[in-house]
């Protein structure tokens, strides 16, 4: 079988851009079972409960959900087992000095396949308050507003 090329979503973790200042970003590997793959390749993952801890110098990731493979037998994988991460020595110094110096977290972003691996993408964020959240929604709603008006103010000036 050839290894594919590109990219195929596998998951997005949407709560975790609503939830949280997303600070800056790394594209991290996993290190999966075979039947952990197998469910990812089916599409089936979740990522809300996810975040990443550094352990003695190792990215872990923690909460995130992979449902045990349809057609498994007993070598199925635990669905909610930590996974390690496969991050550069200086990203999983840099990530673990911004969490401990300013008070951010690392939260799963999405979850996709890169040319046949398994990749994550991690955030360094900061949780937003309550009103953080209505402000951000009252700024989509704007910009959706403004856009619908444009819209059919161009489409006025064709008929």
């Amino acid at each position: 079988m050839a290894r594919e090329q590109g990219q195929k979503m596998v998951a997005q973790n949407k709560k975790a851009r609503h939830d949280y200042h997303i600070e800056d970003t790394f594209e991290a590997g996993l290190v999966l079972q075979g039947t952990e793959v197998k469910s990812l390749r089916q599409g089936r993952a979740s990522l809300v409960d996810g975040f990443v801890d550094i352990d003695r110098g190792e990215a872990w990731l923690h909460g995130v959900h992979i449902p045990e493979y349809s057609q498994g037998t007993w070598t199925n994988h635990s669905a909610r087992r930590k996974r390690k991460l496969l991050l550069n020595r200086v990203e999983i110094d840099k990530i673990e000095r911004r969490v401990n110096e300013k008070g951010l977290t690392v939260v799963p972003l999405s979850l996709y396949f890169k040319d046949g691996r398994a990749k994550v993408e991690i955030a360094l964020a900061k949780g937003k308050k309550s009103w953080d959240k209505r402000q951000s929604i009252a700024e989509r709603t704007a910009d959706r507003e403004k856009e619908q008006a444009l819209g059919r103010h161009l489409k006025g000036m064709k008929d």
